[in-house]
């Protein structure tokens, strides 16, 4: 299987590997950044979740990319197109370790993937699903142009209830235009 790495400005964004466990270890285990997307995770989960991962872009094609500082190498979270069995459809999806929060990070790794997405898997629409209390994602969706649609769904598998935020490809091509020259689309 070819699998893409998107680059950015400040990032590279590949398909996961053993080498990630560690920090997604760390990252699953602060309560912080872990109590919107399930709860704190002991590696034994971490492990399964990243086996998960690597199984999704297997059965897909696609999945969650590791996301990668260029300057210092360092792994900084997930962020990608996902579609797990029971989602209401596919998904564009972040969680980055709390280090990485409020540097941009999030949203230029998520208009890569939105492009990615759009332009090389092409979805008619994508969504996010975001906890009402996680100000934070809701954020990232709205500099991205998304917006909340008014559904609410229980997360399968984890009885979380979220929001369902999103937009169409040709919405996203329209609000693509008006995002920053800062993020210039991706090179794959």
């Amino acid at each position: 299987m070819i699998t893409p790495v998107l680059e950015t400005a400040r990032l590279q964004l590949r398909p996961p590997n053993a080498a990630d466990f560690e920090p997604l270890c760390a990252m699953m285990a602060d309560e912080v950044t872990a109590r919107f997307i399930g709860g704190v995770q002991s590696p034994p989960l971490a492990w399964r979740s990243l086996c998960g991962i690597a199984g999704h872009w297997q059965l897909r094609g696609y999945g969650f990319f590791s996301v990668i500082e260029k300057s210092t190498g360092k792994w900084l979270g997930r962020v990608g197109p996902w579609y797990p069995h029971g989602w209401p459809q596919p998904e564009i999806g972040w969680t980055l370790n709390r280090e990485s929060w409020g540097k941009g990070y999030a949203t230029e790794a998520a208009i890569a993937c939105m492009d990615y997405a759009f332009d090389e898997l092409g979805w008619d629409s994508a969504i996010h699903l975001i906890h009402a209390d996680n100000h934070g994602s809701q954020a990232v969706a709205r500099r991205i142009g998304s917006a909340n649609t008014g559904r609410e769904v229980e997360v399968p598998g984890f009885g979380i209830l979220v929001d369902v935020w999103g937009q169409s490809a040709t919405d996203w091509r329209a609000n693509r235009s008006a995002i920053s020259a800062d993020h210039a689309r991706p090179s794959v």
